[in-house]
């Protein structure tokens, strides 16, 4: 039997690629969050605490639980970048964009605090 029939090896080798791509979404949800929240007139959020440790917690759990953070990740995105590119529609006609901003940023927000509640208890641990 070679490594690649063995299925704790496949198991391995899609756990070490979902985290990788995990890692690399949340980074470019965090900016996408930045943008959102700087047109709605909020200060920036750090990167910092559970926020920036959520890629190492999700890759210690099951790969299950890492799947539907891919998922919800890709949600995540489905629905904010079409927000971000109608907000910077609205602002070059040279609209005020802080109302549609800050509920883009509560949609935001919340989507993104439930995927780090895959998180919440035993379920991930550093």
């Amino acid at each position: 039997m070679s490594a690649i029939d063995d299925p704790e090896q496949i198991r391995a080798m899609q756990a070490t690629s979902m985290a990788a791509e995990i890692t690399s979404r949340w980074s470019a949800l965090h900016e996408m969050g930045q943008a959102i929240a700087a047109k709605a007139a909020l200060s920036s959020e750090p990167f910092s605490g559970d926020l920036a440790t959520f890629p190492e917690r999700i890759a210690m759990s099951t790969v299950s639980h890492m799947q539907l953070a891919l998922w919800s990740l890709e949600d995540i995105d489905a629905m904010t970048q079409p927000g971000l590119t109608a907000l910077n529609a609205i602002e070059a006609r040279g609209q005020d964009i802080t109302a549609p901003a800050l509920t883009l940023w509560r949609e935001f927000h919340h989507a993104r605090s439930a995927v780090m509640a895959l998180c919440d208890g035993e379920n991930c641990t550093v």
